[in-house]
């Protein structure tokens, strides 16, 4: 089987197909009709009411109005979003994203309005009704927006602006990712950005120190839109913050994830206590890569080990995912057959693709896996964790769109999960050698998630106070994010060894504070295979209702189903204490190969 390339065909055959000329027809219909809807019935901000049973049904008919709107737009959204990040030089595709984005705009309006709308009732809206019943938690949070949002006339400028500023920028900065190479010495031709990247995976260090110098190079060759759309970006998010009486930039992404600070701080407290085990994995890390000075940047994602061992095709990496997705449930099996089947995955790096990785849901149960398959172990994990994220999907596909609306801090529970069963059921059949090299790759994996994301996290706490004082030039965010990185890697690299960088190569930063939910995936996902361990039945049993329900109650609800106390500093640290142990574990295996 060669590498696949997704089908889009299964969606739509073209932007001139009638199906989606006809979906984005009946959208822009459907949305009018509720606008008109909205206004009659005096959904948005007014003065407060008693809730009463009317009250109820007219909840019911707004809910079902946002459901049925955002699932027609979800489908035409993922095709538009699956071609332009395949491809940045697909004019048609990006000129039919313009096109969409103002009546996205108008759909988050409705939205806003109906926060609005809730925020005036002198009580709860609730009742014996079943739309209103099966929506409480989307109720709840859109309470806490209204507590915290400006009037209708100040969130419409503000989202219409956005669509020219922010969400601008966001397109910008993405486009001009895809559109980078970089000259490589040693290879004829400029070298697409993903396929730099995945060099870092390479078991050649000559070729993994000069991609890391090609990276950086094209990096500070296009700095300047990078830090204006950063810039700007976040003195938007600063601006509307302060107008809708948030006390700190952190609030809002909290409010969004379902937890609160109290949470936050156990698993950050947690985390910093675990970065000398980190750094201990780098340094013998360094020793098995013959580093003498220390691990660079370039080596942090590296195999060790015998070359070929680490050398996957992508027939093996389909193979060793499904087999491990069988050992755990047929659910989870079948969702693999079929994700390959179907041609879900796109995993060819190519000129204008963007780097990195994603899964998005497109309608009912059927998802789109985009990813940058390089032949390494690493990339089996990341199929593992992008189809965990499809199975998420196909477990949410008989709830509400806003029923789907998982908290960040949810998001990453099954990607990290069936990531997990991956590694553990390769370990389980693994000589010394193939154990070393496979406890490499998970424990760089972990590595990024626990060390970069708590250095991004520090970074962007910094941005965001600097910022409130003045924008920051290409040095001072170089700077910062060195800073940054000192704090979270210490002696774990080399001396000088940053990228400084990461601030422009992470789209992430474009929405605020997306770093610390992969952190708490990670670890919720470990607690949560450390749940299934101890009793394999039972947890197999209530897993698929906890996936199916993430948008239905807040993260400490769903995991107090599973008896854990997220605000508990000891549900964290056992959770760092399975990485602890695995660490010890390739330390005695690289001891044993150096005798």
């Amino acid at each position: 089987m060669m590498t696949p390339l997704w089908r889009l065909d299964q969606l739509y055959s073209g932007l001139d197909d009638r199906q989606f000329m006809a979906d984005e027809e009946r959208f822009r219909a459907e949305l009018s009709r509720a606008v008109s809807w909205f206004d009659r019935e005096d959904i948005g901000e007014g003065d407060a009411f008693e809730p009463t049973v009317e009250t109820v049904e007219r909840a019911a008919d707004a809910l079902k109005s946002l459901n049925d709107l955002s699932a027609v737009q979800r489908k035409m959204r993922a095709y538009i979003h699956a071609r332009v990040t395949t491809d940045a030089r697909d004019d048609d595709a990006g000129s039919a994203y313009s096109r969409l984005l103002p009546a996205s705009g108008d759909l988050m309006r409705l939205n806003g309005r109906f926060a609005a709308w809730v925020g005036r009732a002198a009580g709860p809206i609730d009742g014996d009704h079943t739309e209103v019943t099966a929506h409480r938690e989307f109720i709840r949070q859109c309470s806490i927006t209204a507590e915290h949002r400006m009037t209708d006339a100040e969130e419409d400028l503000a989202l219409s602006l956005g669509l020219t500023g922010g969400t601008a920028w966001v397109r910008m900065r993405n486009d001009v990712a895809g559109r980078m190479t970089a000259d490589v010495d040693g290879i004829d031709g400029p070298v697409p950005l993903a396929m730099v990247r995945g060099m870092a995976t390479s078991p050649d260090s000559r070729l993994r120190d000069r991609a890391f110098d090609a990276e950086i190079e094209m990096w500070e060759r296009n700095a300047v839109p990078f830090a204006a759309a950063l810039n700007a970006h976040k003195g938007e998010s600063i601006t509307l913050n302060d107008r809708r009486g948030w006390p700190d930039d952190l609030a809002p992404v909290l409010a969004e994830n379902g937890i609160d600070a109290e949470i936050l701080d156990a698993m950050t407290r947690e985390v910093v206590a675990s970065l000398p085990v980190f750094r201990r994995f780098m340094q013998r890390k360094a020793d098995l890569l013959h580093r003498p000075e220390g691990l660079r940047w370039a080596d942090l994602v590296a195999p060790v080990g015998d070359a070929s061992s680490n050398a996957v095709t992508w027939d093996q990496a389909v193979t060793r995912v499904s087999d491990s997705f069988g050992s755990f449930s047929p659910a989870l099996a079948r969702l693999a057959t079929t994700a390959f089947a179907d041609s879900w995955v796109d995993a060819v790096p190519r000129d204008g693709k963007q780097g990195g990785a994603y899964c998005m849901p497109v309608e009912g149960a059927v998802s789109r896996v985009f990813m940058n398959f390089d032949g390494s172990a690493d990339s089996v994990q990341t199929l593992a964790h992008e189809l965990g994220h499809a199975f998420h999907n196909s477990q949410l596909a008989d709830r509400t769109e806003l029923q789907r609306r998982t908290p960040r801090s949810l998001a990453e529970t099954a990607s990290i999960f069936c990531e997990t069963i991956v590694v553990e059921s390769l370990l389980a059949d693994a000589d010394p050698a193939l154990e070393l090299a496979l406890l490499n790759t998970d424990l760089s994996g972990s590595n990024q998630v626990v060390v970069d994301i708590h250095s991004r996290f520090l970074f962007e706490s910094e941005l965001y106070r600097q910022r409130r004082k003045s924008t920051l030039s290409i040095d001072e965010l170089n700077e910062l994010m060195v800073e940054s990185q000192d704090i979270s890697y210490g002696n774990g690299l080399a001396e000088g060894s940053r990228h400084r960088y990461m601030w422009a190569v992470k789209p992430h930063y474009f929405t605020p504070f997306y770093n610390f939910p992969y952190t708490f995936g990670l670890l919720f996902g470990l607690g949560l295979y450390d749940r299934f361990r101890s009793d394999p039945e039972t947890f197999r049993a209530g897993y698929d209702d906890l996936l199916s329900s993430t948008g239905m109650a807040p993260a400490a609800e769903l995991a107090s189903a599973f008896s854990i106390d997220l605000a508990d500093p000891g549900f964290w640290r056992s959770s760092l204490s399975v990485i602890a142990d695995r660490v010890e574990r390739f330390i005695e295996l690289a001891d044993a190969q150096a005798r």
